[in-house]
């Protein structure tokens, strides 16, 4: 890690002050945050939290911008009623805090989820997007889940699926080129190894200047400088789901 005092650089950034246009539900065992657009459709997004849980007003401020982009949007509880982390938590007592909810096992929850949006919602053409822990757990999913169409990784941490490269469905990797996390090597590293071994569509980009969580974690109006590169960040995403469900 880049720094062991902070094994995780997420600072919650700028801390949306945001209600949210959806609803929460109860889906099978766990809950979640439903927004629909007012047209029908068949195509939906399964938006996958951070470390700072499904409840963060900045993720759920995704999941309705997906949704006036015409997607069905949810973003579930992965970690099934356990404590999300706090910002005033003791980044000392993180390692063991992870341990605990692991991005490598939410199939159970994905599952749930996938038969709630066919069943409940006529849900056919499904993806997923995932910020920081939920960007390693998209990478997971892609390697995995036959029923997902395609995924966006944001600045996932690389380094728990460093040997797995063979994706089944087409994703798209944005990181930040000041993420102190996730160093530009092992970015490049990355992209050898799906070259060598994906045989799926993929891409991976880098954004200049930008840190850790900048696209869903910064306000536009607040940081002038970084606004070009989040709305772009944004948008590569919004397109990257238009172009493969």
């Amino acid at each position: 890690m880049a720094n062991e005092s902070r094994p995780c650089p997420c600072d919650i950034g700028d801390r949306f002050d945001y209600g949210g246009r959806g609803q929460e539900v109860q889906v099978g065992h766990i809950k979640a945050y439903v927004c629909k657009p007012s047209a029908s459709t068949d195509k939906a997004v399964i938006v996958i939290h951070d470390i700072f849980g499904w409840q963060l007003p900045n993720t759920r401020y995704i999941a309705d911008m997906l949704t006036t982009n015409g997607y069905i949007a949810i973003c579930p509880d992965f970690f099934v009623g356990q404590e999300a982390w706090k910002p005033s938590n003791d980044w000392a007592s993180f390692n063991d805090w992870v341990k605990t909810r692991d991005a490598g096992k939410i199939d159970k929850e994905v599952d749930v989820v996938l038969k709630y949006l066919k069943d409940q919602c006529g849900a056919e053409r499904i993806g997923v997007i995932g910020f920081c822990w939920g960007g390693a757990a998209v990478q997971h999913l892609m390697l995995k889940n036959p029923h997902l169409k395609t995924g966006v990784s944001l600045y996932g941490v690389i380094s728990r699926f460093e040997d797995k490269h063979s994706l089944l469905h087409p994703t798209f990797f944005i990181f930040g080129e000041k993420d102190n996390i996730i160093p530009l090597e092992q970015v490049t590293l990355l992209e050898q190894k799906l070259k060598q071994n994906c045989k799926v569509d993929y891409e991976v980009k880098i954004y200049p200047g930008q840190t850790h969580g900048f696209v869903h974690r910064k306000r536009e109006d607040i940081n002038p400088q970084d606004k070009p590169f989040i709305e772009e960040g944004r948008k590569d995403m919004i397109n990257w789901l238009n172009k493969y469900l």
